[in-house]
């Protein structure tokens, strides 16, 4: 039963991760919502011990790999996002839905500039504002990942 719930979830990550690398025109590419950071962040909010952040460093990994990142940058990130959500599950669950995507929001926020400052410190980019573009719209799609992964959790109950 454990193996299998740990397999939904793997699942759900991994579509997650194809949300991510799949190819958009390049006019919607700065609006790309985070889809695994946010998936990452549901999970550990709804069973924050079948998620740790050992799995989001993982993933981060996988990230990393699939998309030609600097090894460890999205490790990194996700991991530190991860421990901030699963310290704070208990608080966090009981926010209405749009106090929690303001705290998505600012998750998602502190995830693009910890981005940024690293790959300026690896790579010498330079900010710029279109980097904060994902914040507003994985704001905003927040609302559709909880309800669709809550539904999804309490269909195979996942515990």
């Amino acid at each position: 039963m454990n193996s299998r719930h740990s397999l939904l979830i793997a699942i759900s990550i991994f579509f997650a991760l194809v949300m991510a690398l799949m190819p958009l025109p390049i006019s919607f590419e700065p609006y790309r919502p985070d889809w695994v950071l946010m998936v990452l962040m549901y999970w550990s909010l709804a069973v924050p011990h079948r998620l740790n952040i050992g799995t989001a460093w993982v993933v981060g990994l996988l990230m990393d790999l699939a998309s030609g990142s600097p090894l460890g940058v999205n490790s990194l990130t996700y991991s530190v996002c991860i421990f901030i959500t699963a310290s704070n599950f208990q608080k966090i669950r009981n926010f209405s839905l749009w106090q929690q995507s303001i705290l998505i929001a600012l998750f998602l926020t502190l995830y693009h500039l910890m981005q940024f400052w690293l790959n300026h410190f690896l790579m010498g980019v330079y900010f710029s504002p279109h980097y904060m573009w994902p914040v507003l719209t994985g704001m905003l799609c927040w609302w559709w990942i909880f309800l669709i992964l809550r539904k999804y959790r309490r269909h195979f109950r996942i515990r």
